[in-house]
């Protein structure tokens, strides 16, 4: 079989652009995982946050008891396969607002299937300075 040489041009052109907007989406999502995290003040919280950022499930899970809650809009969901299945796919692209002694977190945020919108993530945090509960939800600030 015989190819013309304008559709090989033509296939080797559109993989070239295949590896460009990839390289850019890879650039993107370095952006967001290096984004500055110094209003984060709680040290288990930040350590979580930059795990979650970084798409780092087992660095993630490390900062949670094993029977951790995941409440999502008020709505329990299962915590190990949220972590497992989110993370790498969803990721805060800015930190707006931190209260409650650096345990919530409030800003604006990326999933690979939902989209952009304003979410929140509120860490509770045992005596053993370990996530027990997170609730996550969309946030209207």
């Amino acid at each position: 079989m015989h190819i013309p040489r304008i559709m090989i041009a033509f296939i080797l052109s559109a993989g070239s652009l295949v590896a460009e907007v990839k390289s850019e989406c890879n650039k993107h999502y370095a952006k967001t995982i290096y984004m500055d995290t110094s209003k984060l003040t709680n040290p288990i919280v930040k350590g979580a946050f930059e795990a979650w950022q970084k798409g780092d499930s087992q660095l993630w899970l490390s900062y949670f008891t094993k029977e951790a809650q995941l409440l999502d809009d008020g709505h329990p969901r299962n915590f190990h396969k949220f972590s497992t299945e989110a993370i790498g796919t969803e990721r805060f692209t800015s930190v707006d607002i931190v209260k409650n002694n650096g345990r919530s977190i409030y800003g604006k945020f990326h999933s690979d299937t939902w989209g952009n919108f304003k979410t929140y993530f509120k860490f509770h945090i045992d005596a053993n300075n370990k996530i027990y509960k997170l609730e996550i939800g969309q946030a209207d600030y």
